[in-house]
């Protein structure tokens, strides 16, 4: 993806070339705000998110669609189609909501990204039933609608798309496909040849590069005993090879390896000296905890809480090339930011634990090249009793359950 725009103050389109995630200030791609606007339980919700937002609330209040609707943004933007992302589309669909005289029912999520464009907005609207596809979709940036599409047929499988163009005729309109994000498909159909068109690449690459750069984490215990493939070194989103990635980040960074060992002798009880593998039966590896007087422990002794500490600690202090996604390649990695979706960032840890791992994120949060959104269950727990909202590190969003209407 490659856009020829750039921008100075206000709305005006410059003539120099645009790269994409570059600015004058060097601004990074970054979703500030998630529009679920129909979407299971929510109805009319807009979360701001900064670089280390944590979502609280009892249980079925919410917080585990919040991750979902962010995650199946960032699937969309990748170039997943529909039925890919939403495998149980009903599963989605508001509760009670009715369906129209066609027997129609949806959804609707969507989400803002400042970057060099300024603000965008992308808001997608989903029919789940009678069939899966997309029947509305509007991207806007620099005070214009750069791209939209509605449902005229409902015959095709297609969509009419209008995208803005500011040259002898104000938009280019042309069918796209019904299941997939047209956003993600506009750098592959627009030449960039006007203003207005370089400006609608410029918006559609920014929202892009902000989606694709994600990684949903949820480790599981379970998996993470098991010898791992020594091969296998990028870290899955389940972290069930953990000790393969672990043999590779500790030959290819001593310093951030460091790091890891120091985070998780504050976080796990007993002598924590270092971390390091071995070769397991059936040609695997597993990861050893060495404890000094006390020998090497394997981690599959260690306890759910200790594992998914491990685990969160691993992702929070290493980089795209090691975690299992596909950020957008032709982007330098100073130029993306990786967000990690952390369901459940609390589940299994005691308090110590959990104030521990959240000081490691708010530590590398306040770099700049890493955000985290999470979901905690005790956010006494996880955050004290300090403030959090405002001009804090973090920011705590409190869901109450709310009504079925």
């Amino acid at each position: 993806m490659v856009g020829r725009y750039g921008r100075s103050n206000g709305s005006a389109v410059c003539p120099h070339r645009y790269v994409p995630g570059m600015s004058a200030s060097g601004l990074r791609p970054a979703v500030t705000e998630l529009r679920l606007s129909a979407f299971k339980s929510h109805r009319r919700a807009a979360f701001s998110l900064g670089p280390l937002t944590l979502f609280a609330g009892p249980s079925g209040s919410g917080k585990s669609g919040v991750l979902e609707a962010y995650a199946a943004l960032a699937r969309l933007a990748g170039g997943a189609r529909l039925a890919e992302v939403f495998r149980e589309p009903a599963s989605y669909i508001p509760r009670r909501a009715r369906p129209d005289r066609q027997g129609r029912r949806g959804f609707r999520i969507g989400c803002t990204v400042d970057g060099p464009v300024g603000p965008v907005r992308l808001d997608v609207a989903v029919q789940a039933e009678p069939e899966l596809r997309i029947v509305g979709e509007r991207l806007t940036g620099a005070g214009e609608t750069l791209l939209e599409t509605a449902l005229r047929d409902p015959e095709r499988r297609s969509v009419q798309a209008a995208w803005h163009t500011a040259g002898a005729v104000a938009v280019t309109r042309a069918p796209l496909p019904d299941d997939r994000l047209a956003t993600s498909l506009l750098p592959l159909r627009v030449a960039g040849i006007t203003e207005g068109q370089r400006l609608a690449l410029a918006g559609a690459e920014q929202v892009v590069i902000a989606l694709r750069s994600v990684f949903a984490c949820d480790p599981r215990p379970d998996g993470m005993r098991a010898p791992a493939a020594p091969r296998d070194g990028r870290l899955r989103g389940g972290c069930e090879n953990l000790a393969a990635v672990l043999r590779r980040t500790s030959r290819e960074c001593v310093s951030r390896h460091a790091a890891l060992v120091a985070a998780v002798r504050a976080g796990c009880a007993g002598p924590v000296e270092g971390l390091v593998t071995e070769g397991a039966g059936g040609g695997g590896v597993r990861a050893l905890v060495e404890q000094g007087e006390l020998g090497a422990m394997p981690v599959e002794r260690l306890g759910d809480g200790e594992l998914r500490y491990l685990a969160l600690a691993l992702v929070l202090l290493t980089g795209p090339g090691v975690l299992a996604m596909e950020p957008a390649a032709d982007v330098l990695p100073a130029r993306q930011v990786l967000t990690v979706l952390a369901d459940g960032f609390d589940r299994c840890l005691d308090r110590r634990q959990a104030r521990e791992l959240l000081g490691v994120a708010v530590r590398m949060c306040a770099r700049g090249h890493i955000r985290l959104v999470g979901t905690v269950g005790d956010v006494t727990g996880a955050v004290g009793d300090a403030p959090v909202t405002g001009d804090a590190p973090v920011t705590v969003v409190n869901l109450e359950r709310e009504r079925v209407s």
